[in-house]
């Protein structure tokens, strides 16, 4: 699987958030997909942060900025710390929001970070990303380090600064945001701003980005296949329904050659488009039945009776109580040999 992060989780609970062992749940905990985590994650270096999966560098001090500040102002901190060459380097940004979620740990709270990570004061609030929400565009990507929720906030509130540098070593994609935006929500010239419209770091998309065969369609940036109709059920359900039927669902539609279950959150992300809102897809995506709001199989640790969720009209990744009827089901499919 090409382009999609491990969630860090390991173990697995039931949809009253007692836990339970994993063999046969089809939960999270029990497939452990995407690219592993490596023994040692990171590595430091007086101030800097190197992390082995993504070989992005950050600052040690999650709150180098000390105080939180506005969207403009930690682009404006961010200016000064390479000023200065903080650690040494002047290359410092404002992290993308797949950036930022690439240190979250899903097994993990206050804060959602790998145990035993070398990170000294980290606020356990929200953090800006270089990312603009487009269903909103005055207001920008943030992810909250005491339970890793991903939501957009005003640009014009205070929020901490994360700082990161380095190209990585291509395994976290692009976000697919192309415009830049300023606090106001109008579109600007991306020329010296430093947001994710400018740099657009990360692995490009391929073009095209998906293909059709029957009713799957295979995501050529990442290796997975998805389900063409991405209501199969038709209804909301709840969570331990959605494993359910999703077992079902690979009993009637599995093969030699791939395997369907219920996506991790990691999984449903990589499908955003940055640039995009109702939904949040890459322009010309072929799929069908579309809703807001799909489960993931990846329990909450923060309340394990909640799952993670993603907001397929906003972008945004939530979590939902798993006993509420209250999601839709997207059947992904994996090959075998992956």
């Amino acid at each position: 699987m090409r382009h999609v992060l491990h969630t860090g989780q390991t173990r697995c609970w039931d949809a009253s958030g007692r836990e339970i062992p994993c063999r046969g749940t089809g939960q999270d905990g029990e497939w452990q997909r995407g690219a592993p985590w490596p023994a040692e994650r990171f590595v430091v270096r007086g101030e800097v942060v190197t992390d082995g999966l993504t070989g992005l560098h950050w600052c040690r001090d999650a709150t180098v900025g000390t105080f939180p500040c506005t969207w403009a102002e930690a682009f404006a901190l961010i200016d000064g710390l390479n000023r200065e060459r903080h650690g040494g380097r002047d290359d410092w940004r404002l992290p993308n929001r797949n950036e930022l979620r690439s240190l979250m740990s899903y097994q993990a709270r206050k804060p959602a970070l790998a145990e035993g990570h070398p990170f000294v004061n980290v606020f356990l609030g929200w953090y800006w990303t270089s990312t603009t929400a487009a269903i909103s565009p005055a207001y920008a990507w943030a992810v909250h380090l005491e339970g890793a929720r991903m939501f957009y906030g005003r640009k014009d509130q205070e929020y901490l600064c994360w700082p990161v540098c380095g190209a990585g070593n291509g395994l976290l994609p692009r976000t697919g945001q192309r415009h830049c935006v300023d606090a106001g929500g109008v579109v600007v010239d991306c020329r010296g701003l430093c947001q994710d419209g400018e740099l657009q770091t990360g692995a490009p998309w391929p073009d095209p980005r998906f293909t059709v065969t029957g009713e799957v369609v295979r995501d050529r940036l990442t290796g997975l296949a998805w389900a063409r109709r991405a209501d199969p059920g038709g209804e909301p359900v709840a969570w331990q329904e959605a494993l359910d039927r999703v077992s079902a669902w690979n009993d009637e539609h599995g093969t030699a050659q791939l395997v369907w279950r219920l996506p991790t959150i990691n999984e449903l992300a990589s499908l955003v488009d940055c640039d995009a809102h109702s939904p949040a897809l890459p322009a010309g995506h072929p799929f069908i039945g579309l809703q807001d709001g799909y489960w993931s199989a990846t329990t909450s640790f923060f309340e394990c009776d909640w799952a993670w969720v993603l907001y397929l009209d906003k972008g945004a990744c939530g979590v939902g109580h798993k006993p509420g009827r209250t999601f839709f089901l997207w059947p992904v499919g994996v090959p075998v040999s992956d």
